[in-house]
């Protein structure tokens, strides 16, 4: 079950294309098109399993509260968009979160779950305001509710990923921390390769 679950997520990452990132809610329905804005963006999905890797990896009410901090902060940071309030630097922050997060996960960072939710809301702040600035003709509330449970979804990718490498994943449980921290490190590259590419 646990090999699955890490295939699963294996796949989901690999299957990011940012060309089909965004969907016509004409045509697709806007709750799609604000399901499909983070699964298909690489910056997002890269984001979103890793904060779940990193909840996963702190434990206990982390693994709950990290991610939903994440999802509430994003929402505010849509609402924030709409308003037509400014916010610099929104695409570099959001490189800068895979960035962030990947490292976060490959030192194996343990804090305290309010600090721990307090940095991931910096984050998701800045990714709820993309969404917002990506609305175009679809309706608000639909679309919220979509990016908001693909967020959700990526998460608990993240987290059943990180749950099963601590578990070992049938190798032994230094080895399934160690391919934890791999991952972030390869997460931190690959966010690095998107700021530069």
């Amino acid at each position: 079950m646990l090999k699955r679950l890490a295939a699963a997520a294996a796949i989901l990452i690999a299957a990011t294309a940012p060309a089909l990132a965004h969907l016509d809610p004409a045509a697709h329905g806007s709750f799609m098109a604000g399901v499909t804005h983070p699964v298909f963006g690489m910056d997002h999905v890269l984001a979103m399993v890793a904060v779940g890797l990193w909840a996963a990896m702190i434990g206990g009410r982390a693994v709950i509260a990290v991610p939903a901090a994440f999802v509430a902060v994003m929402l505010a940071g849509f609402a924030l968009a709409l308003t037509g309030v400014s916010l610099p630097f929104v695409e570099p922050a959001i490189l800068a979160s895979v960035v962030a997060l990947g490292l976060l996960v490959a030192m194996a960072v343990r804090l305290p779950v309010a600090a721990s939710a307090g940095i991931v809301g910096v984050f998701a702040l800045f990714h709820g305001f993309a969404h917002g600035g990506e609305l175009g003709g679809a309706g608000a509330l639909s679309f919220a509710l979509g990016f908001a449970v693909a967020t959700a979804m990526l998460h608990a990718v993240g987290v059943a990923l990180g749950l099963a490498l601590g578990s070992g994943l049938g190798l032994g449980d230094k080895a399934g921390r160690l391919v934890s921290r791999l991952a972030g490190g390869a997460t931190a590259l690959a966010g690095l390769a998107l700021m530069v590419g």
